[in-house]
Formats: C-alpha cells, structure tokens, sequence
C-alpha cells in the first residue's frame, strides 16, 4: 500500500470533448439517410393508398356500370374496410375527388388524389399522383 499517493480515476474535460465531438460526426453523417429513408417511406405509403383507392374505384364501376357517389359509399358496400389516412396530412378527409367527365355522361368519383402539399423526391406534385 502507498502512503501519500491518491491516484484518481476517470475522464478528463478533453477526453469527453473529444467523445463527443466525434459522436455529433457521426449523427451528422447519419441524420440525412434517416429522414431521406422516412420521406421515401411516406411516399410508398402514399402510392400504396392511391392504389387500394382507385382500384377499388374500378372495382365498384365493373360491379355496378357507376361510379359511386362518394367514397363512403365504397366504405358502405364493403370495396374499402376504411378511408386510409394521408401519410402526409395524417386525415382521411384530404383526399381529393376527381369527378367524372359529364363527356361520359356518368357522375360521382372517378379518381383520388393526395391533398397533401409539397413536391416527391422527383419533383413531382403530391397531388398529381
């Protein structure tokens, strides 16, 4: 045993500075791919939901020669289990309804669109999907 030599155990300030100087490098370098990987998942999100929509649009329309009045009549006769929420607003009542053409001499949707704002990754407006 050594008498009148205290060794003390620990950091220094330098050692954590370090620490985390190099810790910020790295969460700096990881943050971009994150929210880069959670647009694209909001994207196929997105897709997806169109596509459930729109299919069940045409589903409705080879049943029954209409299309129908509004998309809760979808959710009426069993084509929809529930109007999907916008991955991007977070509601259900977003959507926008594209009518039918009084050329076709039909009425009610024809076609959902997102009513969410901003551009995709490829520049393309939300809501011309």
């Amino acid at each position: 045993m050594l008498i009148g030599k205290k060794t003390q155990e620990g950091f220094t300030l330098l050692e954590l500075l370090v620490v985390l100087a190099i810790i910020s490098m790295l969460a700096a370098l990881a943050a971009p791919s994150t929210f880069s990987a959670m647009t694209r998942s909001k994207e196929s999100a997105l897709k997806q939901d169109l596509y459930v929509m729109r299919k069940a649009i045409d589903d409705f329309y080879s049943d029954n020669n209409r299309y129908p009045e509004d998309l809760n009549e979808l959710l009426t006769l069993k084509y929809l289990r529930n109007i999907p929420k916008d991955p991007y607003t977070q509601r259900n009542d977003t959507w926008i309804i594209v009518a039918a053409t009084s050329d076709d001499n039909e009425t009610g949707v024809c076609d959902v669109k997102s009513g969410a704002e901003g551009k995709s990754d490829d520049g393309e407006l939300y809501q011309d999907w």
